[in-house]
């Protein structure tokens, strides 16, 4: 922890150096405001003229430059009219200031530049020589689409050389197995200016999407969840009733219809619960156990799209769960040793769980919330599994756990999640009949694994490095002959294992053999069977993998074991 701490001081210093040296370079732009983040640090600007992507090597020099000057970095409270003097020019510090407490303001200085700060700094610029700028975006003013365009320069920071060539080497490769990238070569998927932030699945991403979808369903039924599908678009006093509207009205689309206001679905929370509440129920029905792939739409900030990473429609594997107190322990257990089966099965190994408590703006009073959270901590402490606690985290309705996961190139991801609900039963006047004939209002229990499909998808892309398991590539074996004589013989062989339930392409092109190894190489086929002159005669088979290694004289029968296991 002290280590973080350590590094996200390294970042916020960082952050005022790009500030220092775009003030120098360019002295018309206004400075709006440049935190540390999870991975490095931000600072967004109005520039008299957009920056470009070239012009971020000089930005760069610069900022070397004021670090190679060795000042000092002070940081000292002053008078409110004092800052409102200094920033008369920028409308953002002056907004800023105005709405901070108190009569005073931080100021933090290098030399001759200084920004509104409110402190947590290096104590000179000579260690700030580890930093790495990585891109520009665009932005808002206070995250508000309606409000000033700005522009972000994003960038990262380490206390030590060691650290950034680190850092350096797990970006390159993780610039070469980029999702996006793979997803072109691999013909997965792809984006279109008609609907930016909308993804198209070709067939192959299809494939895997539903090889996703498959295998969840399959968990779910075999732990009692009943599917259900909701509405993509609802009534937008749904969500008001839900509190969604107003946590999240920015990043919903609205649309008129009938002079009524709908919202499409920004989460599927709303829809599951009217399907509860369509009938009364049973203490002896409980715990209800309701699951949906269900599409949710998001209006993201045009700047922060990324690729499946961040887009704005998706689909969540979600589950709401209503039942009783006593089974919150019971259900939370269930789901968390659900989540790590799933973590299993994709080979993710390093896995850290986190217990998130109260965020400032949350519904419901301390008392629910306590109690809420209470239920989660015991689930995890019975369950002898590891955690941390995340203060102020959770969701505005209740505390929650979420799971990070770490890729093969040692990154985190944080996918599935599990929250607890005590207020959305008492928002929509939810209840079951107890066992002594009483009414009683039900826990709800919101739990995804995958999170966002799409993201997810994403996550392995770049975690296999396009190397599909067998059991999830879209074509799992390619047939090759040698010569177009060993044709019927590899057809024929090719019919038998779709039979069977494999996905079989026969490679019927006139590339000689090293062309068509080249190709299916190229398309991370997992297994390659190369049938010549030599096995049509013995009726057999060359088993050739992804990675080179071969096995020679198979018969069918072999195969299809082969195939089998490793299909599970």
């Amino acid at each position: 922890m002290e280590q973080k701490k350590d590094v996200s001081i390294v970042r916020h210093s960082a952050a005022h150096l790009l500030a220092h040296a775009i003030s120098e370079l360019y002295p018309n732009t206004k400075l709006t405001i440049g935190p540390a983040t999870a991975d490095g640090f931000f600072y967004d600007f109005l520039p008299e003229k957009n920056f470009k992507e070239a012009d971020l090597p000089a930005i760069a020099e610069r900022m070397r430059e004021i670090a190679e000057r060795g000042l000092p970095l002070g940081h000292k409270q002053i008078s409110k009219d004092e800052a409102r003097k200094l920033y008369k020019d920028n409308p953002f510090k002056l907004e800023i200031i105005d709405n901070l407490e108190g009569d005073t303001v931080g100021l933090a200085t290098q030399g001759d530049f200084y920004d509104l700060c409110k402190g947590g700094h290096v104590d000179n610029t000579n260690k700030l020589k580890n930093f790495k700028l990585l891109g520009i975006s665009g932005s808002y003013w206070r995250a508000d689409r309606k409000g000033q365009p700005l522009q972000r320069i994003t960038g990262t920071a380490f206390a030590t050389p060691k650290e950034l060539r680190i850092y350096e080497k797990r970006r390159e490769e993780a610039l070469k197995y980029d999702h996006r990238k793979l997803g072109r070569e691999l013909d997965l998927f792809s984006f279109n200016e008609a609907g930016p932030g909308f993804p198209f699945f070709h067939p192959n991403g299809k494939i895997i999407f539903n090889l996703l979808i498959q295998y969840l369903r399959n968990l779910l039924d075999h732990a009692g969840y009943k599917e259900i599908s909701t509405p993509a678009m609802l009534n937008v006093e749904l969500w008001k009733q839900s509190g969604h509207y107003d946590h999240y009205r920015d990043n919903m689309y609205f649309s008129e219809i009938d002079e009524t206001t709908y919202a499409v679905k920004p989460m599927n929370c709303p829809g599951a619960i009217l399907i509860y509440k369509s009938h009364p129920h049973s203490y002896r029905e409980l715990p209800l156990r309701l699951s949906e792939f269900g599409h949710v739409h998001r209006h993201e900030l045009s700047g922060v799209l990324h690729g499946l990473f961040r887009v704005r429609s998706f689909t969540q594997d979600d589950a709401h769960v209503f039942c009783t107190p006593d089974q919150i322990e019971t259900e939370i257990i269930g789901m968390v040793t659900m989540a790590l089966e799933v973590f299993k099965k994709f080979d993710f190994k390093d896995i850290r769980v986190i217990l998130s408590t109260k965020p400032d703006k949350a519904m419901g009073d301390d008392a629910l919330w306590e109690k809420a959270t209470a239920a989660l901590r015991d689930a995890l402490n019975h369950a002898k599994i590891p955690y941390e606690v995340h203060e102020g985290e959770g969701a505005f309705y209740g505390p929650k756990i979420d799971f990070l996961i770490k890729d093969s190139m040692d990154r985190s991801w944080q996918c599935s999640t599990v929250q607890l609900d005590f207020f959305q039963a008492e928002n929509f006047d939810l209840w079951y009949v107890t066992n002594e004939g009483t009414k009683a209002r039900p826990v709800i229990i919101h739990r995804a694994l995958y999170g966002s499909l799409e993201r997810f998808f994403g996550i392995l892309i770049e975690h296999y490095k396009g190397k599909f398991p067998f059991w999830l590539a879209p074509t799992q074996i390619k047939v090759l002959s040698i010569t177009d004589e060993q044709m019927p013989y590899a057809q024929e062989l090719a019919k038998k294992l779709k039979d069977a339930g494999f996905r079989v392409v026969v490679d019927e092109s006139s590339d000689p053999i090293s062309g068509k190894i080249k190709n299916a190489q190229l398309q991370q086929t997992p297994w390659m069977l190369v049938v010549g002159a030599k096995e049509v005669e013995g009726n057999t088979i060359t088993l050739r993998y992804r990675d080179g290694k071969q096995e020679h004289g198979l018969t069918y029968d072999d195969l299809l074991r082969k195939a089998q296991e490793a299909n599970r």
